[in-house]
C-alpha cells in the first residue's frame, strides 16, 4: 500500500534537501506552487509542510515562507554511565559533531514534585502496589536553550521520612542517587534501560514543537540496591530526529566523530 499523498510530498521535498537541490536556508516554494507541482490539495501540502517542520528540516517564518534549516546536529547521550551516576537518568550530552570536544550539561527546569499514584507501568517496575503513593519529580531540559528531553523519577513514597528533600520542589545538588545513600543508606549498584518507541502526548508535541504523527523515544531507567530492591524508575523522552544514544560495553575510547577521522575509517575500513 502507497504511503498517503502528504507524505510522499513530504519524502520528495526531504530528498530534494538532502541532495542539495534545496539547500541550507532556501526557501521552498509556496504553497500554491506546491499545490500546482504536486496536483494535491492545499490542506495535503500543509499536512507534508508539517511532517517537514516536525522532523526539523524546515521551519515557516511568519509573512515570509517556509525555509529549509541547517543540518540537524544531534544531541548525542550515553546511557551507560556508573552504576552510580549522581544523575536521575545517568546521562549528560554532546552534540554529535563536538563528541570528545565540547561536553555540555544540560540546563533544567526547577524540578515540579507531587505526590501521586503513578501509572501502572512504573508501579510495576517499582514492585508496588497499583494503588501506592510514589514522590515524582519532573523536569524539562535543554541544551543550549534548545529542548532536549523531559524527564521524570519517580521513588516510594517511604523514602520520603528519612529523606525528605525528595519531597522539595529545589534541585538537590549532589544528585538523589548520593542524597539516598547518605540518607538511607540505599546504594545504587546498577540500573536498567527499557527503550521504547511512539507518538508524542499533547504536552510533548508542545515542548519539543513536533506534530503528533511524529516519533518520541521513552526510556524508563529502574534503578536497583545491592539486594535487587528497585530505588527508583526515572522516565525520560527524547524527540527521534533530535537525538542519539550510545551505550558503551566494557573499556572503549571515547568515540570520536571528526572529519579526521572519518577519513582515516575511509581508507582503512578494517
Amino acid at each position: 500500500m502507497a504511503p498517503p499523498m502528504y507524505q510522499q510530498i513530504a519524502d520528495d521535498l526531504r530528498n530534494k534537501i538532502k541532495s542539495g537541490e534545496l539547500p541550507p536556508g532556501a526557501q521552498i516554494p509556496t504553497e500554491g506552487d506546491l499545490q500546482k507541482i504536486y496536483n494535491a490539495s492545499r490542506n495535503t501540502i500543509r499536512d507534508a509542510i508539517k511532517r517537514l517542520v516536525s522532523l526539523g528540516i524546515v521551519q515557516t517564518r511568519a509573512g515570509q515562507g517556509t525555509f529549509v534549516t541547517g543540518a540537524v546536529d544531534p544531541f548525542v547521550t550515553t546511557l551507560s554511565a556508573a552504576p552510580g551516576s549522581t544523575f536521575g537518568g545517568g546521562e549528560g550530552a554532546t552534540y554529535l559533531s563536538q563528541v570528545g570536544e565540547a561536553h555540555r550539561k544540560p540546563q533544567v527546569t526547577t524540578p515540579r514534585v507531587e505526590v501521586q499514584v503513578p501509572q501502572q507501568e512504573v508501579a510495576l517496575r517499582l514492585r508496588i502496589g497499583l494503588d501506592a503513593q510514589v514522590v515524582s519529580r519532573h523536569q524539562e531540559r535543554y541544551v543550549d536553550d534548545t529542548p532536549w528531553s523531559l524527564q521524570t523519577s519517580y521513588y516510594p513514597m517511604e523514602f520520603a521520612l528519612k529523606a525528605p528533600r525528595l519531597l522539595a520542589p529545589v534541585d538537590i545538588e549532589e544528585g538523589a542517587v548520593r542524597y539516598l545513600e547518605a540518607a538511607e543508606g540505599l546504594k545504587q549498584v546498577g540500573y536498567r534501560d527499557w527503550i521504547t518507541a511512539r507518538t508524542p502526548d499533547e504536552t510533548e508535541q508542545s515542548f519539543f514543537g513536533i506534530e503528533h504523527d511524529t516519533t518520541v523515544f521513552e526510556i524508563f531507567r529502574t534503578a536497583f540496591d545491592a539486594t535487587g530492591n528497585p530505588l527508583r524508575v526515572t522516565v525520560t523522552v527524547f524527540p527521534i530526529y533530535r537525538n542519539q544514544f550510545i551505550v558503551n560495553v566494557g573499556k572503549v575510547p571515547d568515540p570520536q566523530y571528526g572529519p579526521e577521522n572519518q577519513a582515516r575509517e575511509q581508507e582503512d575500513p578494517a
